[in-house]
């Protein structure tokens, strides 16, 4: 990886930690949150590699624009969709459900998640 991603993974990462349980966000809120609107590819390829990454990154926590769960693969199995049900997040052919209920952005103040 290149010099940029080496300091640019761990800002994501301390970003979805903050995702609160219940909760998730999308690779694209994480990238404006960082100032960098047009790399939310980056935080999805900053996400592929947060497997060793400790602390623990809740990767599962962190879908596409559309409620798509994009990193399942991943995760191997339904784990993603498993985590992510869960937390009371109800999903539907691999797509959260009520997106905008259970998003979360970076950077704004919002209520909590509700719980079901």
């Amino acid at each position: 990886m290149s010099k940029k991603s080496d300091s640019f993974f761990p800002k994501v990462y301390n970003v979805a930690r903050k995702i609160p349980f219940g909760r998730v966000t999308t690779y694209g809120a994480i990238a404006r949150y960082l100032g960098t609107a047009r790399s939310a590819r980056m935080v999805g390829w900053a996400m592929n590699q947060c497997g060793n990454v400790r602390p623990a990154v809740p990767a599962h926590r962190v879908v596409n624009r559309n409620g798509l769960l994009t990193g399942k693969h991943h995760f191997g199995s339904d784990l993603m969709q498993q985590l992510l049900e869960n937390e009371g997040i109800k999903i539907e052919e691999n797509r959260v459900v009520d997106l905008k209920k259970v998003l979360w952005e970076p950077g704004k103040k919002q209520g909590k998640a509700k719980r079901r």
